[in-house]
């Protein structure tokens, strides 16, 4: 059965995710460094990691499987993600690929350089209802997707 694996301290679609994971009777492992109150819904695992660097990433990496799907804006996991076979969005709506991930790496990397060099300020925009409602069409056209696919 797929599973949701999200990396989530500080993931915009949290609730976006849930309410997609309900709808198909997914369960969501939300992954961070705080905890997430699960509310007594046995649908979210709630997964306390350590506060270091990639604690969360690495997490998720040694549990996600063929057939999952990884919520992540961290290209490099998503990268991990689709190594061990599962699907990764991000909370844009935009799907990482085995196609696409090459040059969303190169980016990133291209895009760190230039804000170390100060070429760059980096600009991250904010999010609008546009970007929930993208996104919540893109889970649901990959939950469907991996449930055909099995």
């Amino acid at each position: 059965m797929t599973e949701i694996y999200v990396d989530a301290d500080a993931c915009p679609v949290k609730r976006e995710v849930l309410r997609v994971a309900e709808r198909h009777g997914l369960l969501v492992h939300m992954v961070s460094n705080s905890g997430f109150n699960t509310r007594g819904n046995p649908l979210i695992k709630s997964v306390m990691v350590a506060d270091t660097p990639d604690a969360a990433d690495d997490w998720i990496a040694d549990h996600i499987g063929a057939g999952d799907i990884a919520i992540t804006a961290d290209i490099p996991l998503a990268d991990r993600c689709l190594k061990a076979g599962a699907a990764a969005l991000g909370p844009s709506g935009r799907a990482f690929t085995p196609e696409n991930i090459g040059n969303a790496l190169a980016t990133r990397d291209l895009l760190a350089h230039l804000r170390e060099t100060g070429e760059s300020k980096g600009h991250n925009p904010s999010f609008t209802p546009q970007d929930r409602n993208r996104f919540v069409q893109a889970l649901e056209t990959m939950v469907q997707a991996v449930a055909t696919d099995k």
